[in-house]
């Protein structure tokens, strides 16, 4: 098995920093005891240098240790994690300055965490492990968690589309059409764009575009609708006005290569928003439907489809827009699937921001609330048979007692064949929410208390029930069985 020259690197200066700390050698101590300079000794550490034969010969003399010991890749159990961490080589994919840390400071504190928080991480790694929490999932975790720190509003981003539409003289007052979005790629960026049928052949029946780097050719699905194909041509504009090089080839994604892939991703997809759904154009259209204060729900599926982009894409543009510019950070973003005949419902996209709200998802096989919104909308859709069904209701959650005005739109899934989704947005309801919401107190809005999943949902009497709350009973029995056994301890002591 090859390993990374880094590694070795990273281990030996572990070894060096554990045996020289044993020892209660400072650097300085050191340095003077083998006339090597602190500052190599401290890249040694640091893992930027390996030395050479004779001077680990000379580490190990003054040391008391064998040479084999010193080079050996095998670490203690103390420092077994970091070790573990280190081999994956995830630290090298996640770009950490994101997160505002050196590689070098966080190896650094994880090498000299105490034994509780090395037991803490192999903890952490045996759940991944148990879970099967893949590399993509852990890298759209970090994504995640970096759009949640930044309130999954980026300015510089907004500010290129802005850049970007003097340039080539775009409009944001109004919607972009197609035509212009090809015009841009073929005469700006030399593509070639070509139709044909994915589904023809079955391993491409899930894709609805392929680009070809080579002869700058974009594929694109004949089953693709217009906001599909306006998403998709925006954006290939955006990686190229971007000059983003490593990047994904297919939407859908088949697979990340690395990180970086997955934040380029996450910043094309957030300028071909930003560009279709123009930041002044949605604000001032949702300033005007929250002046109404008795609003239908048709008025809510306008206002989506007056931009001509999907229901995921609008309300993932409200997660950008909300929190900067009517100030709601407390809000939640699901994408509910659902395959038609079934009874399962899955999570399989989620955004949280300023705190952890409810709901999310589990990896316990546990049933999701049927009385949340998002089920309502896909059980309707499927029942009336429509193409877009939309529903809003007043959440009150039984665990927490926090309410949320949820928004949800139940579609067919264009990536998998008889499966409904639902894009919901749901905004933590307080007095700064009611001031811009003046319908959140009007009859029309059903107020339920609902629950996360049914296995943990204390709600008496809930027909819509899918699976009986056994975690809350396997709880309450114990606690039943503890208030037993502290009778008989204050009775026999």
């Amino acid at each position: 098995m090859d390993i990374e020259k880094d590694y070795i690197k990273l281990i030996f200066g572990l070894k060096l920093k554990q045996v020289r700390t044993q020892k209660n050698l400072s650097l300085f101590g050191l340095a003077k005891l083998t006339n090597l300079s602190k500052s190599y000794l401290n890249e040694i550490e640091k893992g930027k240098k390996y030395p050479k034969t004779d001077k680990i010969l000379l580490l190990c003399e003054h040391l008391d240790v064998t040479y084999d010991q010193m080079v050996s890749l095998k670490l203690d159990n103390n420092l077994a994690p970091i070790g573990e961490i280190l081999k994956s080589g995830i630290l090298k994919e996640i770009p950490l300055e994101l997160f505002g840390i050196q590689e070098a400071d966080l190896i650094d504190i994880i090498a000299n965490a105490p034994a509780k928080v090395n037991a803490f991480i192999s903890t952490i790694i045996e759940i991944a492990q148990h879970y099967n929490l893949s590399r993509e999932s852990f890298f759209l975790a970090a994504l995640r968690s970096y759009q949640e720190a930044h309130s999954n509003y980026f300015d510089d981003l907004e500010e290129k589309v802005i850049a970007f539409s003097k340039s080539f003289q775009i409009n944001l007052d109004s919607k972009i059409s197609i035509e212009e979005l090809e015009a841009i790629l073929k005469e700006e960026y030399e593509y070639k764009i070509e139709e044909i049928v994915f589904k023809d052949q079955e391993a491409l029946e899930d894709l609805r575009s392929i680009y070809v780097p080579k002869s700058r050719t974009l594929l694109l699905s004949t089953e693709l609708d217009d906001p599909q194909k306006a998403f998709i041509l925006a954006k290939e504009i955006a990686y190229n006005y971007l000059k983003i090089s490593d990047r994904l080839l297919t939407f859908s994604w088949i697979k990340f290569e690395n990180f970086d892939q997955v934040l380029n991703n996450f910043y094309a997809s957030y300028f071909a928003g930003a560009l279709l759904l123009p930041r002044k154009l949605v604000v001032n259209k949702i300033n005007a439907f929250l002046e109404n204060e008795n609003p239908k729900p048709e008025e809510f599926v306008s206002l989506i489809e007056s931009f001509e982009v999907s229901p995921e894409s609008f309300y993932q543009r409200l997660t950008n827009l909300l929190p900067k510019d009517f100030q709601l950070k407390n809000l939640f973003f699901l994408r509910l699937s659902h395959r038609i005949g079934s009874d399962i419902y899955q999570i399989n996209k989620e955004l949280h921001i300023t705190h952890q709200q409810e709901p999310h998802a589990n990896e316990t096989n546990e049933h999701y609330c049927r009385r949340w919104v998002s089920v309502k909308t896909i059980d309707e859709a499927i029942r009336q048979n429509k193409p877009h069904f939309f529903d809003a209701q007043i959440s009150s959650y039984a665990n927490s007692g926090n309410e949320y005005l949820v928004f949800s739109s139940a579609t067919k899934d264009p990536f998998a064949e008889n499966y409904i989704r639902s894009i919901s947005v749901g905004i933590l309801i307080n007095p700064t929410m009611k001031k811009k919401f003046k319908f959140i107190d009007g009859k029309p809005l059903v107020k339920r208390i609902v629950g996360v999943t049914c296995e943990t949902c204390a709600v008496q009497d809930c027909l819509e029930r899918a699976a009986l709350p056994i975690v809350l009973e396997k709880k309450k029995r114990h606690e039943n069985t503890d208030a037993v056994v502290q009778q008989f301890m204050n009775q026999y002591s």
